[in-house]
């Protein structure tokens, strides 16, 4: 009896060895000839295989953010980012990182910083920086120029880099001197010519609340961008993130509005006392309603792309007295 028990035992130790043989070999086999790879879509469309999504996306993010290196360059809008899904395929399968860069880097348009002397409302000059034009300014007033009243300083952003004009040439141009006798003059009443074709502004203001970021993402359009997408400046900041992100509430508030809204899709706008109001845009579901308290923090949707949308992302603005203002003076 103890014989046939050993016997038996041998048997088992033997086939349990077999077996264990034979997954090593079929696990050997699987890694020789397949390898993790991730396939990479734009817009639905497959364009190839990257070996590091990490490193693909890290060199994106930075072209996105850098643009390739120009001083004057502020960001690169690209409207639909590469996604990725994590495959098992043939090891002779070649990837083409570089080319999917290039791609992407070539759909983008790029966005210039630079900045204008105004007289009035007309644009006399650029300069590459505001010190070159607080330098143009802080001459006039020193050479007490007539139109100083006039002259101001607006940054622009633009797809086309102007032509730049030196401190003394701008001073000459724009100087008016103080005429030496002054006769009296009569005084009308004028109306300002106020433009409301865009209703944003580029100067930074206190709302004397400090705001958190409603989701993580990549940043895919900024502040004042122009897109063939929409008719005018863009009046908010567009973060990319994957459908049904949660999104949260920047800072304490009223929910003042929470449904769809033209062009806007799904949007909850969140009051903040103040004339201080957050915008939350392309919603895919809104979970607060009108005159509910939200604290900050608070889940009050979720990313979508509703409305005049081209991919999953959250377009969040701030508005102050219904003028809105650059979000990332304040956040990201």
């Amino acid at each position: 009896m103890i014989k046939h028990v050993l016997v038996f035992a041998r048997k088992s130790i033997k086939l349990t060895i077999l077996i264990a043989v034979s997954i090593f070999l079929i696990i050997c086999a699987f890694v020789l000839f397949f390898k993790p790879i991730y396939s990479v879509t734009i817009n639905g469309e497959q364009v190839g295989y990257s070996k590091d999504k990490s490193k693909l996306q890290s060199k994106i993010n930075t072209y996105v953010e850098e643009g390739d290196g120009n001083s004057n360059i502020a960001f690169v809008q690209i409207d639909q980012l590469p996604e990725y899904k994590l495959c098992l395929l043939k090891r002779n399968i070649v990837t083409n990182d570089d080319e999917i860069f290039e791609m992407v880097k070539n759909s983008g348009v790029t966005y210039y910083k630079f900045y204008a002397i105004m007289l009035g409302e007309e644009e006399k000059a650029y300069v590459a920086d505001f010190a070159t034009a607080e330098e143009i300014v802080n001459q006039l007033k020193e050479k007490e120029s007539t139109n100083i009243d006039q002259i101001s300083i607006q940054v622009l952003y633009e797809t086309d880099l102007a032509e730049f004009a030196t401190v003394e040439d701008t001073v000459a141009a724009l100087y008016v001197e103080k005429p030496v006798v002054k006769k009296p003059t009569v005084t009308t009443a004028s109306t300002k010519k106020v433009n409301t074709s865009t209703n944003i502004s580029y100067q930074k203001v206190s709302i004397g609340i400090n705001l958190i970021r409603p989701i993580s993402g990549t940043i895919t359009s900024r502040f004042g961008a122009k897109s063939n997408i929409r008719s005018s400046n863009h009046t908010g900041l567009d973060i990319a993130a994957p459908k049904g992100t949660p999104i949260k509430a920047a800072a304490s508030g009223t929910v003042t509005f929470s449904g769809r809204q033209g062009s806007y899709g799904n949007m909850i706008v969140i009051s903040h006392g103040n004339g201080i109001e957050t915008y939350y845009c392309h919603c895919d579901k809104l979970y607060a309603s009108v005159g509910t308290h939200v604290n900050q923090g608070d889940t009050i949707a979720a990313v979508g792309t509703t409305g005049n949308s081209t991919g999953y992302h959250l377009h969040l603005e701030v508005r102050v007295n219904g003028v809105a203002y650059n979000p990332q003076n304040y956040v990201y």
